[in-house]
């Protein structure tokens, strides 16, 4: 049995980015309990910066992770997606001159929690103060964890990428170590198929996706298909614009597309908006979005050109 914060150790995770992954598992154990027996799983009564309902799910999963991040000491600049602001990190009312800043989405596709459906949690770390100027190749560790039938979580600094899953005891063990993608694929997940009535070169690309019998996977959270395509070890994740609504795409650079991009590539995939790498992105704002073709790597220049 190997536990996460030793395969960080053996890997050679330098000792505070190693504590700052274990707070954030702690995080997540946390929310995976308040998951297994929480009664109140509706609405909080509150908007997030984006004027979308917050489920109390979703407000208590934010408070856990932003006081881990708060009392690790580690941390100089936090941000989650459920907040138009960064949060600076104080320790004991002290600012606190932590080496990374870490982004969030506290609670990914918490629309399907009435649906019992997975859901997950996305972090992406970087050393210094704040995000913007930065791309995701600045990255020094990208993570999620997953809440379904078992809690898991996946993580790269760049050396690979291992899934560990929450034990009977609350450690989380690892169980797939150094996760590979196939060049092709037989899976696809469409999102935003909307875009389809809009973009024929869209719609056929989906169309022959069906009719070479490639097999549907899309859950309606980013969370659950990326992992399931890690798990396979193949699939293509596709989530173009659509215009007048998201001209710029929905998915956040920050959030989800930089953390996912990175670990997708250190298993042999690929990311693109159709143009670059999602990882090649200048960060220009938090809550910035991009189109985002993530998976296979045969697949995604597949797509990049089938939507040139």
């Amino acid at each position: 049995m190997k536990l996460l914060d030793t395969h960080l150790y053996d890997l050679g995770a330098p000792d505070d980015l190693r504590h700052l992954i274990n707070y954030i598992a702690r995080a997540g154990k946390y929310i995976s309990y308040a998951i297994q027996v929480g009664d109140d799983l509706g609405l909080a009564g509150s908007n997030n910066t984006f004027g979308e309902d917050q489920l109390a799910l979703d407000v208590l999963s934010d408070k856990f992770i932003e006081e881990n991040l708060m009392i690790c000491r580690l941390v100089t600049t936090a941000i989650s997606e459920e907040k138009e602001d960064p949060v600076h990190c104080t320790c004991k009312g002290e600012e606190c001159h932590g080496k990374y800043s870490v982004a969030y989405d506290p609670l990914d596709g918490s629309s399907l929690v009435d649906s019992n459906l997975s859901i997950g949690s996305i972090f992406s770390i970087v050393e210094g103060d704040g995000f913007v100027g930065k791309t995701g190749r600045d990255q020094v560790a990208a993570l999620y964890i997953v809440y379904g039938p078992r809690t898991t979580l996946t993580y790269s600094i760049g050396k690979g990428v291992h899934e560990f899953t929450l034990n009977d005891v609350g450690e989380f063990e690892l169980t797939n170590e150094n996760m590979r993608m196939r060049e092709t694929a037989k899976h696809f997940a469409p999102g935003n198929l909307r875009a389809a009535t809009q973009n024929e070169k869209y719609k056929k690309l989906v169309t022959d996706y069906m009719d070479e019998a490639y097999t549907l996977r899309y859950s309606g959270g980013m969370t659950p298909d990326i992992n399931h395509m890690l798990r396979k070890g193949e699939g293509i994740f596709m989530y173009p614009k659509f215009e007048p609504k998201y001209p710029n795409g929905k998915l956040r650079l920050l959030f989800e597309c930089n953390p996912f991009s990175y670990i997708v590539e250190q298993a042999g995939g690929l990311s693109s908006d159709g143009e670059r790498s999602i990882l090649d992105i200048e960060i220009t704002e938090p809550h910035q979005r991009t189109p985002i073709f993530v998976g296979s790597k045969e697949e995604v220049q597949k797509v990049v050109e089938a939507l040139r």
